[in-house]
């Protein structure tokens, strides 16, 4: 009897021992630790999908787009779910490896909720395709995402840049911290510089799923914010104009509003197409345009640094008359070149322009007047100039990082070479050659700085933004009234240098340089087959009231009035043109 009692209390101690575990268990379950199994239990139900936020558009002033929103389709796996799928016949629909698929999941970092990206880019065919047979791959989505398109293809894409998935590196660093993974962001140009505006906010759909991954119902969503619509200060009829007018040939334009500084147009040619990089650029792809001798990937425009040429003898010019050197009645007589010891210095007019006075040495641009002129300046007095008209120093405009180009004096001289500062170097940067160099950008904003009557802004990208003005320059009324009218004589005088800039439209006055690209040698034949000189013209019109001023580059175009002014005619025309159509409308 006794050893049924004992084995009796034994089982009771036994029965209440387990329970005891067992309500201890369900303590710990659902009062220690009930929030975090609860969290689990949600997140094992409940997936959250990404909504793209559309992307702000890019308009030109006149409210044109000049980029188009598209949908992106991606085949995405639904984590912990590949245990389930027959990864062969999933590659198979894909037309991707076995070996493919199981390394994106093995890439996925663990306890993410966001989906595995399968495949991304896929035509609406093969999105059609995939729907009709996604009953049979338990966990697998088509997300849809948002990119651009470029309507415009290589035009202005300097300008307008381009889209595509963060890199690595961009993912590591905290400024893209915000970032969903695999979101489309601005690579370059403006869509880089403004890409936080253009982004917008994505939104979140929020799903319940069953064991299998397979979607329930939709929870909740969150709508996506669309990015802010920009309008550019570009002219789309007159950069329209400016790339047809170069004909294949490379080389630089920067059209700008003289009072302002908006830019109206920006060339940078060989270009190339954006669209290349929406879908993801091959590897095929980008070498060719990296090893391309063109560089189409360079902006010229702010990037390429060249010698201005005759260009540079507004700057003489300048600084002569407000330094009271000279006046417009000073003159120089032009024989085809100067000797200065063992060495000729010569006129691109080999039989000389006679006696010349300022006006004349500016219209048929003579150089031995510019050489005496500089002369009697000094190098100090010549940079002091081009460096208060903009040369030599960034203008300030973020869109990529931008080249200095040089201004030399007798200090940089002695500090980088040495050596101290030679007549002969004077001559030479008095005419916009040796040691001087410039970006197409810094010689667009000199001559707006003149067309505007003295004022140096930072060439801005929005329409109607605040203007950015840089400098007053304390130039005398009398002296910029001098240097206008003779830019005039450039290109409406018989004899002046940009005379195929000449318009039947609109009053243009301007300015050309060539510059020289090497020594000529001696050797005739060996002179034929050497690369032409880089061809420039500076202009604003209409001369009396600028309504835009340009600088154009072209390489080895030759002189700048045979290649560089018809350009600037055909892209200051037609803005003009534009103008005068708007205006009628209104």
């Amino acid at each position: 009897m006794r050893d049924k009692k004992r084995t009796l209390l034994v089982f009771v101690y036994i029965t209440i021992g387990a329970l005891m575990v067992f309500v201890l268990r369900l303590w710990q379950l659902q009062i220690l630790k009930g929030d975090y199994y609860r969290a689990q239990s949600v997140k094992n139900r409940v997936r959250v999908i990404r909504v793209p936020s559309p992307r702000g558009i890019i308009y030109d002033r006149k409210g044109r787009p000049l980029v188009k929103n598209a949908p992106y389709f991606i085949v995405s796996l639904i984590p912990d779910i590949s245990e389930h799928l027959d990864l062969k016949a999933l590659a198979d629909m894909l037309g991707l490896s076995e070996d493919e698929i199981k390394e994106k999941i093995r890439k996925h970092k663990k306890r993410s909720l966001e989906p595995i990206r399968l495949k991304e880019g896929i035509s609406f065919k093969e999105v059609a395709y995939i729907e009709a047979r996604r009953s049979d791959f338990p966990g697998l989505i088509v997300e849809t995402d948002i990119t651009r398109t470029y309507p415009y293809g290589k035009m202005a894409a300097h300008l307008i840049g381009y889209l595509s998935q963060p890199t690595e590196k961009q993912y590591r660093n905290p400024a893209y911290a915000d970032i969903p993974k695999g979101t489309f962001i601005g690579q370059w140009g403006v869509e880089a510089l403004y890409d936080r505006q253009l982004r917008g906010v994505p939104g979140k759909r929020f799903i319940e799923v069953d064991a299998l991954g397979r979607q329930l119902r939709t929870l909740k969503i969150i709508p996506p914010e669309k990015g802010v619509d920009l309008y550019l200060s570009i002219d789309l009829d007159a950069q329209k104009a400016a790339e047809r007018a170069f004909s294949g040939k490379a080389g630089a334009l920067l059209a700008l509003k003289p009072d302002t500084g908006e830019i109206l147009a920006l060339v940078s040619l060989p270009s190339f197409d954006p669209n290349l990089f929406v879908k993801g650029i091959s590897e095929r792809q980008w070498r060719r345009l990296v090893r391309n001798p063109g560089h189409p990937l360079l902006n010229r425009v702010f990037q390429s640094q060249y010698p201005p040429g005759s260009v540079f003898k507004i700057v003489t010019a300048i600084a002569a008359l407000q330094e009271g050197v000279i006046n417009e009645h000073f003159t120089v007589e032009c024989t085809g070149g100067i000797q200065i010891g063992r060495w000729r210095f010569r006129c691109w007019k080999k039989d000389g322009h006679g006696i010349v006075d300022l006006r004349k040495a500016l219209v048929e641009s003579c150089d031995v007047y510019f050489y005496e002129v500089g002369r009697l300046l000094g190098i100090d007095r010549i940079a002091k100039y081009a460096y208060a008209l903009g040369l030599g120093k960034p203008t300030g405009l973020q869109l990529v990082t931008e080249k200095k180009g040089l201004i030399p004096t007798t200090g940089w001289k002695m500090k980088k070479r040495g050596l101290p500062w030679y007549l002969g170097e004077t001559f030479n940067a008095s005419i916009g050659q040796g040691y001087v160099t410039v970006t197409p950008a810094q010689t667009a904003v000199l001559i707006a700085a003149i067309a505007n009557g003295g004022t140096v802004y930072r060439p801005t990208l929005l329409k109607d933004s605040p203007p950015e003005p840089v400098s007053k320059l304390p130039f005398k009324p009398a002296i910029l009234a001098s240097i206008r009218e003779s830019l005039k004589g450039v290109v409406n005088a018989l004899k002046g240098t940009g005379y195929r800039a000449k318009s039947d439209i609109v009053e243009i006055a301007g300015k050309t340089g060539t510059a020289q690209v090497v020594s000529l040698p001696a050797d005739k034949n060996l002179r034929k087959r050497s690369p032409k000189d880089h061809a420039w013209f500076v202009a604003y019109a209409p001369a009396d009231n600028p309504t835009i001023a340009l600088a154009v580059f072209v390489e080895h175009g030759g002189h700048g009035g045979e290649t560089a002014a018809p350009i600037a005619k055909e892209t200051i025309e037609q803005y003009v043109s534009g103008m005068k159509t708007d205006e009628e409308t209104r």
